[in-house]
């Protein structure tokens, strides 16, 4: 028992060291920009460790469909152009709002106010949403669309994680190379939060997540 789960880990470190490697290698094909090389392999170790994931953990919306063939996902090479600074600048006070589902429902979340991404001397205001899991646990969330949804990155658009804290005066790193998809990009089977009007980012983020299909 203990031999195959060291086999287990072992097999799981060398598919993640040889997706790295890979990567890499595409990555630098396609010219990383305005990176440099820990940074690049940081990001590229995250992104294996996501393939390796969605591959081979139980809770991958590829083990729940299983007529979804996995592949490798797909992503924009690093480039820390896309890495913005900026402090929260709350609503005071936040506001509910109403989102629609991928299957027509209606959620209720907070929208907490929004961060300023300045991008080629141009302000963008990113709006911070508040959400609740299942289990009442808050979670903060950006979702958005930009010049690129539906073409080359998920029609209905893509989220970013961001862990909020109490001080006002805090500056928040905003990656967008860590942009990912929601789980309804790669089956039916789940529902997401559709980004509001509001939300659209009008620039090119040739940053994060491609499409999947």
């Amino acid at each position: 028992m203990m031999q195959n789960r060291f086999l287990k880990v072992v097999r799981t470190v060398l598919l993640i060291n040889t997706i790295v490697f890979i990567s890499f290698a595409c990555e630098e094909k396609r010219e990383i920009k305005n990176s440099d090389p820990e940074y690049v392999k940081k990001i590229l170790n995250e992104r294996a460790e996501k393939d390796s994931a969605m591959q081979f953990e139980v809770y991958s919306p590829f083990k729940r469909d299983t007529s979804i063939a996995f592949k490798a996902l797909k992503y924009f090479p690093p480039d820390e152009s896309f890495i913005f600074k900026s402090k929260l600048y709350r609503l005071n006070p936040p506001d509910t709002v109403v989102v629609m589902g991928t299957k027509g429902e209606t959620r209720r979340v907070i929208l907490e106010g929004y961060v300023n991404c300045v991008k080629d001397g141009e302000d963008h205001h990113v709006n911070v949403y508040k959400g609740f899991s299942p289990t009442g646990e808050p979670y903060y969330s950006i979702w958005f669309t930009d010049k690129t949804t539906g073409k080359e990155t998920y029609g209905v658009g893509r989220y970013l994680d961001i862990d909020i804290f109490d001080d006002p005066e805090y500056v928040y790193t905003i990656d967008f190379n860590r942009t990912y998809n929601p789980y309804c990009a790669y089956t039916k089977l789940y529902t997401c939060p559709i980004p509001r009007e509001e939300d659209y980012i009008d620039i090119l983020i040739e940053a994060g997540e491609k499409n999947f299909h």
